[in-house]
């Protein structure tokens, strides 16, 4: 039973979740101790919660990866590269990294940030792209990915090198950093992420690669774990380095699994984000302000720079209200990507 390949799927992932979930109790109380902290808001006094949970997230999927690997050269003949899953390993430690270094920028008053008042200013927005091109690198070295991709009502691409040396740091990019504009409410980005990675576990199952499989279910399992200390008045928030790693992750499903065509579709949530925050030059914040009744209004009117203002504007919304709202929106985009594959379209 041990050499079947349910199981080198399965106890991978469940071991990620475990540890993530022992590591997130752990290390909440450690960074509130350590003073990496972030306010809490949307609520009706401000809380300040432990931040940069999501270095439990990284280091559950890299146990994960670990695990596999272990029973690969000690238990069971491995069908997978053990160079692959440790670039993909190195990848998600490299920039979560760079998110926690974001994370621990606290300051003991509030400074300007992102269109608010905050005590965590982070890194400048021009130092983010270039720091999380480092979780690039790893999947850069092994030339990572298939480098033909269909492109819909195209067809048949060959990208060649173009695609290691190019595509792989521009998607490692854009997609942390994308992950990273859409949040402040509870459960929203392990919420939103959650569903993307289910997503993308049935896709690799049913139409991509044991490769993707794998990670896939490390990535769903860690962020299932994360999820409960988060949502709905969150005990601890992921901060930078839980959307940099899961974003570094998603890219290595995509790019591994060859699920990009796929991907984009399921991504497509953040693309309007990224293009509604580039209006206002990425001097936004997604948070709302709280009304008496605990409903929130939209922070500049009728302006729309954020996916949380157009809910906002559309309800009277709570912050959970907003977050059930955007979940939602992923998991239709989930099901669109799922049918226009099943409906052989992409």
């Amino acid at each position: 039973m041990l050499f079947h390949a349910e199981l080198t799927i399965i106890v991978p992932a469940i071991l990620a979740f475990v540890a993530t979930a022992l590591g997130t109790d752990f290390l909440m109380g450690y960074f509130y101790e350590a003073g990496i902290i972030a306010e809490d808001r949307n609520k009706d006094r401000p809380r300040y919660v432990p931040s940069s949970g999501g270095v439990a997230v990284a280091l559950g999927i890299i146990i994960g990866i670990l695990t596999y690997t272990f029973g690969g050269s000690f238990i069971f003949r491995p069908a997978l590269r053990t160079d692959d899953l440790l670039a993909v390993a190195l990848s998600i430690l490299m920039i979560a990294l760079v998110g926690f270094i974001d994370d621990i920028n606290v300051h003991s008053k509030k400074v300007s940030a992102t269109g608010m008042k905050d005590i965590r200013k982070g890194l400048k927005q021009w130092q983010k792209p270039l720091l999380t091109f480092l979780g690039a690198l790893p999947l850069m070295a092994i030339n990572a990915g298939v480098h033909t991709l269909n492109v819909p009502f195209i067809g048949m691409v060959q990208f060649g090198l173009f695609y290691p040396i190019v595509v792989i740091p521009m998607l490692v990019i854009f997609v942390s950093n994308a992950v990273n504009l859409l949040g402040g409410f509870d459960g929203l980005q392990p919420g939103m992420t959650l569903v993307a990675s289910a997503g993308l576990l049935l896709y690799q199952i049913f139409y991509g690669n044991y490769l993707g499989t794998v990670l896939s279910a490390m990535l769903f399992a860690s962020i299932l774990a994360f999820l409960p200390f988060n949502a709905f008045r969150s005990r601890v928030i992921g901060g930078d380095s839980f959307t940099y790693a899961v974003g570094g992750t998603l890219v290595a499903i995509m790019v591994m699994g060859n699920a990009e065509v796929f991907g984009a579709i399921i991504f497509i949530p953040w693309i309007i984000e990224f293009l509604l925050h580039l209006r206002r030059k990425f001097s936004v914040t997604d948070l709302g302000i709280r009304q008496k009744d605990g409903t929130l209004k939209a922070p500049y009117g009728r302006s729309i720079y954020s996916l949380t203002h157009l809910i906002m504007n559309m309800k009277r919304a709570r912050e959970i209200d907003v977050t059930i709202c955007l979940v939602a929106m992923e998991a239709a985009f989930v099901v669109l990507g799922l049918a226009l594959r099943f409906a052989g379209l992409l």
